[in-house]
């Protein structure tokens, strides 16, 4: 990653620039900018699990109330400065949800979960820091899927990070209560597929 801009740039201008291939971010005002992560199979099949378990305990959960979304969403986690990031997959509260208008393109509000997936491209100083203003800016818990390793990192505020492979279920803990995943549902494949 790298900071292009000392003057603090805000949402509305980093949705100015142009879509030229470089993926943006705001991190406190400062301008990151890499060239657009480059995706496999293995990464987009976590994604699409990830989401469909976390769809799936939203419908069937009677006391959660808020919604997943996925697919990189354009997220404003704080203002003044701002930070404004795409988020793997996320769930909202349903009252982040009620806060956005019609005309709402971002997600304004910190989601109580943000899962970042890795990808080949990935630096491990980049996901640190991202994972460090994730908890900063007061998102409950992030996950850091490894579609590699099929292994789930989670981490929250104050609290040491533990690691989940296969053999484990995963929680939402106190932040989503009733939230179990088998780590091994992330990474299920079609029958026939290895």
């Amino acid at each position: 990653m790298s900071t292009l801009m000392s003057q603090p740039v805000t949402t509305e201008q980093l949705l100015a620039m142009p879509d030229d291939g470089v993926d943006r971010e705001l991190i406190r005002g400062q301008l990151k900018e890499t060239l657009v992560t480059k995706r496999n199979r293995f990464h987009s099949l976590a994604v699409a699990r990830l989401t469909w378990l976390l769809q799936k305990w939203v419908e069937e959960d009677a006391g959660f109330r808020g919604e997943v979304h996925s697919g990189d969403v354009g997220t404003i986690l704080r203002r003044n400065p701002d930070t404004t990031v795409g988020i793997d997959v996320a769930l909202f509260s349903a009252d982040v949800i009620a806060r956005q208008t019609d005309s709402t393109t971002l997600i304004e509000g910190v989601p109580l979960l943000a899962a970042e997936v890795l990808s080949p491209t990935d630096r491990h100083e980049d996901v640190r820091d991202k994972v460090l203003e994730y908890l900063a800016a007061g998102v409950g818990m992030v996950w850091i899927v490894d579609p590699y390793f099929q292994t789930v990192q989670v981490h929250q505020a104050a609290v040491p990070p533990e690691t989940f492979n296969r053999d484990h279920d995963v929680s939402g803990g106190d932040v989503l209560p009733g939230l179990t995943i088998a780590v091994a549902d992330i990474f299920q494949r079609a029958a026939g597929n290895s």
